[in-house]
């Protein structure tokens, strides 16, 4: 898997594994299978509605959280929303 080094030194893949489209009750399923298979950059957003199941997978996996990235879009207004947004 191809990489590339941020500003702040950390390693980051550069292919990722995108979860638009997928259904909410496949998410889980699908997201785990991509872990496994060896992806570390799932991408994600609020607007998909399966955040959750990204979640869901990143738990199972077992795998340790500073191996995985997970991206997202949120859909808010402004830095005070979009922290709200997050949690």
């Amino acid at each position: 898997m191809k990489t590339v080094r941020l500003n702040n030194d950390v390693i980051m893949p550069m292919v990722g594994y995108g979860t638009y489209q997928i259904p909410a009750a496949k998410t889980r399923d699908n997201v785990l299978q991509a872990l496994r298979t060896g992806y570390r950059l799932i991408d994600t957003a609020q607007y998909y509605g399966n955040e959750d199941g990204v979640g869901a997978a990143l738990q199972e996996s077992g795998l340790p959280r500073d191996q995985v990235f997970v991206t997202t879009k949120v859909q808010t207004s402004g830095y005070l929303e979009a922290k709200r947004g997050l949690d």
